[in-house]
């Protein structure tokens, strides 16, 4: 039987709010445990929240950045369970009149193609607090510096089909949110985490299947993995005559499995009712209005402008614009050497791969756009050749010059450009190589092409690499075929 994927992401995103969304409480990263809870985030007896005004500009922004409705009035209720790090009892969150309703999202998939991602609606909500298991041997520590940390939690529609189309609606999500600047998008410190709702059914069926939900996956990869297990998992009980429970289930990365945890609980498990403490939200349109001019340029239409202005291929623009920071690198070099084909050739590739190699994010990098920008137009101008220039960028990276033509003044790296000076070293290799010469003569005229490679080295060698091989190569077709 033939099988089709049906996935949905609910995704959690951590606001860059500097103080939690209901108390004064810091929302900063890396505190000691239970140092950044106040009264309000406890629950303790008498205790009001009040609502902070910049996480509502911050989903107010989003859920313009998607197209999305905006609701003019949203409502917060409260989420009952008990759960250790959950000290009041309840979540506040937004069930029933969320603060951003239906938008959507444009995904790029590997071959090029574009596909548009449902989303259903985000919702304001706290976090709740973080349960430690490891180093209580045998007991869990509760911290909860998190409870009460803004998030805007983003449900899609199940329009994803496999592993690959979750990952990439992940990342654009991931984008938005950090052009945006509402979010740092770091999953390694749970900024970012999604739920997975993964299901299968026969191709052709209209119906979906029994899904399960797999919790709190914060990484592209791991979502992919997950995906990858459950779907393998849900196909293998139905063909085995079993059946799928709607249940919820985690992610094991060590082993690369998808268990259970709980059976999955509907919404009436959770005896949702308005919050009592806080009034609706109400926008007026003057509001709205406010915050659609404070939108950045966001990744789409710059993937639109670097391929309609600066001649981008979609795949360069792609890469390039996923990411604020690599956009805006870009731009800086490309304002530099005026060349936005090598400007993206060196982002993307020597500069990311060692950045890559060294685990440092673009914003953290030892080179400065203008820095590269220089580099790029010594290479353009002809003042320094392919090898040298990537001599020059080492040099860059590890601080031994302020500028490449500081790098190439001290390294004796200039191009040489003089026909008489390059023909001199071509006439001396030719005189020191006999027998490649005669070689050379005496082989097949399609042949030459290759053997010249040799003449080439050997020339390159002598001008210690600052000959212009476009020269070299010329030159030295001409003199050799001279002596056939």
């Amino acid at each position: 039987m033939q099988w089709e994927t049906v996935i949905g992401l609910e995704v959690h995103v951590q606001l860059a709010t500097r103080s939690k969304i209901f108390s004064g409480a810091s929302t900063a990263f890396g505190a000691e445990p239970n140092t950044q809870a106040c009264a309000v985030d406890l629950g303790l007896p008498g205790v009001l929240p009040v609502l902070n005004e910049q996480a509502v500009a911050m989903a107010v922004q989003f859920g313009l950045a998607v197209h999305a409705d905006i609701a003019e009035v949203s409502v917060f209720d409260r989420k009952n369970y008990f759960y250790p790090d959950l000290p009041k009892g309840y979540q506040t969150s937004q069930m029933y009149h969320p603060i951003v309703g239906p938008g959507e999202v444009e995904i790029t998939l590997e071959d090029g193609s574009t596909k548009r991602i449902r989303i259903h609606h985000a919702h304001l909500e706290e976090d709740a607090g973080k349960s430690l298991h490891e180093d209580f041997h045998g007991m869990t520590g509760i911290d909860l510096n998190r409870a009460g940390t803004p998030l805007l939690e983003i449900v899609s529609e199940p329009d994803m089909r496999n592993a690959k189309e979750a990952a990439a609606y992940l990342k654009a999500i991931h984008s938005i949110v950090t052009y945006l600047g509402i979010s740092d998008g770091n999953m390694a410190e749970g900024s970012m985490r999604c739920d997975v709702n993964v299901s299968v059914r026969p191709k052709g069926q209209e119906a979906f299947g029994t899904r399960a939900e797999i919790k709190n996956v914060n990484s592209f990869r791991f979502v992919e993995r997950a995906i990858a297990f459950e779907v393998e998992r849900q196909i293998e009980l139905i063909e085995d005559g079993g059946s799928v429970v709607q249940e919820t289930r985690l992610f094991d990365p060590d082993r690369d499995e998808t268990r259970s945890m709980r059976t999955k609980e509907e919404a009436n498990d959770y005896r949702y009712f308005p919050c009592p403490d806080l009034l609706p939200v109400v926008l007026d349109q003057a509001y709205l209005d406010h915050l659609r001019g404070q939108l950045p340029e966001l990744p789409a239409d710059k993937r639109e402008r670097f391929q309609s202005e600066l001649g981008l291929s979609a795949y360069d623009a792609n890469v390039i614009s996923a990411s604020r920071d690599m956009a805006e690198f870009f731009e800086a070099v490309h304002s530099e050497c005026g060349d936005a084909k090598q400007a993206a050739n060196w982002v993307q590739g020597e500069l990311s791969g060692a950045l890559n190699r060294e685990s440092l994010s673009i914003a953290n990098s030892p080179i400065s756009a203008r820095q590269l920008g220089e580099l790029i137009s010594r290479v353009l101008d002809d003042t320094i050749n392919g090898k040298a220039a990537k001599e020059v960028f080492q040099a860059l990276w590890n601080g031994q010059g302020e500028s490449a033509d500081e790098v190439i003044d001290a390294k004796g790296l200039k191009q040489v450009t003089d026909t008489g000076a390059i023909e001199a070293m071509i006439d001396q290799v030719i005189a020191d190589s006999p027998a490649q010469v005669a070689q050379y003569r005496d082989s097949e005229p399609e042949k030459r092409g290759k053997m010249i490679g040799y003449f080439v080295g050997q020339v390159m060698k002598a001008s210690r690499g600052t000959a212009n091989p476009q020269q070299v190569n010329g030159l030295l077709k001409e003199k050799l075929d001279a002596l056939l």
